[in-house]
């Protein structure tokens, strides 16, 4: 049977997506000057296009639509940009002021790797500062970082008071300033009334998790169903991180697909009709996003895999660049600071190589006798990895070699543990026994992901450094370049396949000598 033709993707809404993304960093990281100067040169090219639309012909009406998003992408830049200005915690944070601040948790506290006692970061909203013995009621986001005792308890949405001396932020985000504190909360409150039972199904499942599982496993399960990895393990965290398998322990758009597939495919055993379906995924939608924390990482990502999942469910992905370049676009005037977040980035990225290039690759792979099923998996994880790991070295200055080998080796086994994990996560706050019972069946997957992450970290060469910045990433961009012309190759892939054959039988040997 012949495979249906890819066609081409709609994807006239991406100069649209670049316009007001570049206006958005313009913003955030040059100042309300540069963003107001940018939004005149859109007006100037509206203007231009406007008068020249006779010569220019249909291309003006475009050109005209691009400069009125980009100039008012940019405007709305430097609104953000001169509020930021404008605050008086910045000016205070330059001047490393002492301070009483009454904040609201966003995020849940991050470990920070640092010599000493055991701290954490905390991204928080203001909503009262005292400078210098004045109390000024305003918002902005801060960053904590406070002593992860009476601190790494927190959960999104309590109201805490704290008093310590602020400090620039060390990156331009619209983050107002840092804050750092000494010792624990001045006054917390109780948990609100979403966070408490977000609380409790969190806990329950790690309790459920120590239950059932050895240390190792227990600590990893949370963090790849719910993204809590408190208890997580330093070695599994390095190991993940030298394999490139780090994105599994975050809430992504991947945990989001996973959960709606599932769902669609019990819905359709069952006979289900579409409008039970949607308001069913609806509500395991809002219950996942509740649960992992609805901080805006988490709101992304569940934007990102509805998209994916739009995508290879309804098959109609020429209409998934369009959904995509709408979510980017809404989000970016939402959180404006997702501009320069290379979480953001990367989720994009990695959504837009499984909707564009992943098919590609898929057709490629079936048209030289690859099965539709190994092709998928192959394709996906090397199509994600091939987009995103151009920033992962201009962020972090690493590129892992065996990332691609080690995401196929795990790919099989993730969404089994999302799944079960996830229904121990419902039945744990009332029957832990049998949440601990549910759990025995993700334990030998558990087993194979921390093997693979491990046995690939092990590996000579595993990891490399690169310079962070646009140097690393083009050196990565240009290496991926290579490696993708050599396998139109024939006389490249037998010896690129042969090497691989090599190493993996080097790899196995050395795990059991």
């Amino acid at each position: 049977m012949n495979e249906p033709a890819i066609r081409p993707h709609d994807a006239r809404l991406v100069p649209a997506v670049v316009a007001g993304w570049t206006a958005m960093i313009t913003g955030v990281v040059h100042g309300s000057s540069t963003a107001l100067s940018l939004a005149v040169v859109w007006a100037v090219v509206a203007g231009g296009a406007l008068c020249c639309r006779r010569r220019l012909g249909r291309p003006a009406f475009g050109l005209i639509a691009l400069a009125v998003i980009g100039g008012c992408y940019a405007g709305a830049a430097a609104l953000h940009a001169w509020d930021f200005e404008a605050s008086p915690v910045v000016r205070a944070a330059d001047q490393r002021a002492w301070v009483s601040a009454a904040v609201v948790v966003r995020e849940d506290p991050r470990r920070l790797r640092s010599p000493g006692p055991r701290m954490v970061s905390i991204r928080t909203e203001l909503t009262q500062i005292d400078i210098a013995g004045t109390a000024i009621a305003l918002g902005g986001r801060v960053l904590v970082r406070a002593p992860a005792d009476g601190w790494d308890h927190l959960v999104p949405g309590q109201s805490v008071t704290l008093r310590g001396r602020l400090a620039p932020p060390d990156r331009a985000d619209l983050t107002l300033a840092v804050i750092r504190v000494a010792g624990p909360p001045i006054h917390l409150d109780a948990p609100g009334y979403v966070a408490k039972p977000a609380l409790i199904i969190r806990e329950s499942l790690a309790g459920a998790a120590s239950d059932a599982l050895p240390p190792d496993r227990a600590g990893l399960l949370p963090g790849l169903v719910v993204g809590d990895v408190s208890a997580l393990s330093e070695d599994v965290e390095s190991s993940f991180r030298a394999a490139g398998l780090t994105h599994l322990t975050a809430v992504s758009g991947a945990n989001f697909a996973i959960l709606m597939g599932a769902v669609l495919l019990l819905t359709r055993v069952v006979g289900v009709g579409p409008r039970t379906t949607a308001v069913v995924c609806a509500v395991v939608l809002l219950a996942f996003v509740v649960v992992a924390r609805p901080s805006p990482s988490v709101l992304r990502a569940a934007v990102m895999g509805g998209i994916g999942l739009l995508a290879l469910v309804t098959g109609r992905r020429r209409q998934a660049v369009p959904a995509l370049c709408t979510a980017v676009l809404g989000l970016l005037v939402w959180w404006p600071e997702l501009s320069v977040d290379f979480g953001f980035a990367l989720s994009v990225s990695a959504t837009g190589a499984l909707v564009v290039v992943a098919p590609v690759w898929v057709d490629w792979l079936r048209r030289h006798g690859w099965g539709r099923a190994p092709a998928e998996v192959v394709s996906v994880a090397a199509a994600a990895h091939a987009v995103t790991a151009p920033l992962v070295a201009a962020m972090a200055g690493t590129f892992s070699v065996v990332g691609v080998l080690a995401n196929i080796a795990v790919a099989p086994v993730v969404a089994p543990i999302t799944v079960v994990g996830a229904i121990a996560a419902v039945v744990a706050p009332w029957a832990s026994g049998l949440a601990s019972l549910t759990l025995e069946l993700a334990s030998a997957p558990l087993w194979w992901l921390i093997e693979v992450a491990t046995w690939a970290a092990s590996l000579p060469g595993a990891g490399l450094e690169t310079p962070t910045g646009a140097l690393g990433a083009a050196l990565v961009m240009g290496f991926t370049a290579v490696v993708l012309v050599s396998l139109r190759l024939r006389i490249l892939r037998m010896l690129l396949g042969g090497l691989l054959l090599v190493t993996v039988f080097a790899w196995i040997a050395s795990s059991l000598l």
